[in-house]
């Protein structure tokens, strides 16, 4: 078997793995997590004001989980573990208002933990509740508000690692979850310079080995049947890549129509700002866009929000905005709908265009 060193580099020069199509891209990764956050919030104060359904659908849990599920890959079935199951009666947070109570003071303390100690002894906690089918599948919320400190969790996951680590960890335990984490963590250390502070780079590794994206551990005599699946894998896992780098250059070139439309009109435009050094069949963003981002007045995490719309128009030489345009590759629109909400309630006067394209 190859040793830990071999198979990381397998798995970060390979261009189509989650390492180098979903980790080190940053632009969606790095909108996600405010995307996240801030739904989060919005499910804390539903349910502290009673405004939460008895259901998963139609809730701002759904939201966070389609806003999760939108990074795809490592996320492919996120929100299945959350759909209410009303013969099973789980996950057991919709109809029961105590456990509907404890799930969002959860949240809440794991959302302003400052600390790795204080997100485990919730996590703890909410194990010694017993709600049913409240498994590990939060963790993958829990990632997205602190990605230093827990690992993202699904089937793919704990597969990779029991293959990896020749375990037999359980799928629906917290405790089984929390050994899974700190083996991981350890090895992240032992391997710091490859991987990343943000535990995502090696859960993205464990999600590939066990998604058999990358075939570890076999020598040349595999069998025909195993041959053909790695095969359909590998070809299924082509196909999604060329596909999201179609989407992702069609994304490129509206953002570059708008930003022109803007500037031939007689504003000052800019892109999201982790988009500005992003060019369209070589005409660089940066080239007609602001320099520095204008000044405005809001609070700091509403004006970062701001700051990741795809595309902004200002009258010129002000702050004041006229156009905010959010351009959306995929077929869901929650993360742009969400981001040109911060704008409207924070900044808007009412003269503004907002528009998903």
């Amino acid at each position: 078997m190859e040793t830990l060193n071999q198979i990381i580099t397998q798995y970060k020069t390979d261009s189509e793995s989650v390492y180098n199509t979903w980790f080190m891209n940053n632009d969606s990764r790095l909108k996600a997590f405010r995307t996240i956050r801030r739904g989060v919030l919005q499910v804390i104060e539903d349910i502290k004001n009673k405004t939460f359904p008895n259901d998963f659908k139609g809730s701002s849990l759904e939201f966070v989980l389609n806003c999760i599920a939108e990074q795809k890959q490592v996320f492919v079935g996120v929100a299945h573990p959350f759909y209410w199951k009303p013969k099973l009666r789980i996950p057991d947070i919709y109809e029961n208002e105590e456990n509907k109570i404890v799930f969002v003071q959860f949240l809440e303390t794991c959302l302003n933990a400052k600390s790795e100690e204080q997100v485990i002894n919730e996590i703890i906690r909410l194990d010694n509740f017993k709600i049913k089918g409240l498994g590990p599948a939060v963790a993958s919320i829990l990632y997205f508000l602190h990605p230093t400190f827990l690992v993202p969790f699904n089937t793919a996951i704990l597969n990779g690692f029991n293959y990896l680590f020749k375990d037999n960890k359980k799928l629906g335990s917290w405790s089984e979850y929390l050994k899974i984490r700190e083996i991981l963590i350890q090895t992240n250390k032992l391997y710091k310079n490859d991987f990343s502070n943000d535990l995502g780079a090696i859960a993205g590794l464990m999600f590939e080995i066990g998604s058999k994206k990358m075939l570890i551990g076999k020598d040349e005599y595999i069998s025909e049947d195993e041959r053909n699946q790695l095969e359909k894998a590998i070809e299924k896992r082509h196909k999604e890549v060329s596909e999201e780098k179609v989407e992702e250059n069609l994304h490129s070139e509206m953002q570059y129509h708008l930003l022109k439309i803007g500037s031939s009109l007689g504003y000052d435009v800019t892109p999201a700002i982790n988009d500005k050094s992003k060019a369209y069949n070589g005409n660089k963003f940066s080239f007609i866009s602001l320099s520095q981002f204008p000044e405005i007045t809001t609070d700091k995490d509403t004006q970062n929000t701001i700051k990741l719309i795809d595309v902004l128009w200002f009258q010129k030489g002000t702050s004041n905005i006229i156009g905010a345009f959010e351009v959306e590759k995929s077929t869901s629109i929650y993360s742009g709908i969400l981001r040109l909400s911060d704008l409207h309630f924070s900044v808007a006067d009412g003269d503004e265009v907002f528009y998903i394209i």
